[in-house]
């Protein structure tokens, strides 16, 4: 039986139209900062877990809040967020990147309780996106929050095995240097 789109029911949507899908998801929640047309991206049930702060929602009336109150307007105005890879399978992508930005806001989301501090994060981040039904299912985003605490002069990275910024430049650059915080340490004992 053909679907609308003309696909058959059940058959794995093409990765172009999970991209198309993604990016406009994205497109609401950084561009257009439309709760109701991000939530349109959704299936009824969909949720949102940022894994290293436990924030998001689960559920349409849980994702609104979060999305209008939370998130969106929680954005600082020079996030930037530079791509690094995605892989698209059949009902999963994946995308890879570097977010900068100035703590210069109030960020529920992964700060909760931290006020502005007006320094710079530079963070790899990854995003693992499931669909269903020609919607977003699923988010789970990961990140670094102990090189995101550091590059605010949170926890002391001086002390601690943490990388800050250089992690998200070693993504961008396989150039950089690695074993740094290895041979830190050798030369501390």
């Amino acid at each position: 039986m053909a679907t609308p789109s003309g696909a058959r029911a059940g058959a794995t949507p093409p990765p172009e139209s999970l991209e198309r899908l993604w990016e406009e998801h994205v497109r609401h929640e950084f561009e257009t900062r439309s709760t109701d047309d991000t939530l349109a991206t959704m299936v009824a049930d969909a949720y949102v877990d940022h894994v290293p702060v436990l924030t998001g929602g689960s559920g349409a009336a849980e994702l609104r809040e979060f999305y209008s109150t939370h998130f969106i307007p929680k954005m600082p105005p020079d996030m930037e967020m530079v791509p690094v890879s995605r892989t698209v399978g059949g009902d999963q992508l994946v995308d890879e990147m570097v977010v900068r930005f100035t703590h210069s806001v109030e960020m529920d989301w992964m700060l909760p309780g931290i006020p502005p501090t007006g320094r710079r994060v530079e963070v790899a981040l990854v995003v693992v996106v499931r669909f269903r039904d020609g919607k977003l299912a699923h988010e789970h985003i990961y990140w670094d929050q102990a090189s995101v605490l550091a590059q605010l002069g949170l926890i002391d990275a001086d002390k601690l095995p943490v990388g800050g910024a250089a992690g998200a430049r070693k993504v961008l650059d396989p150039t950089v240097p690695a074993n740094a915080l290895i041979r830190r340490a050798r030369r501390s004992t």
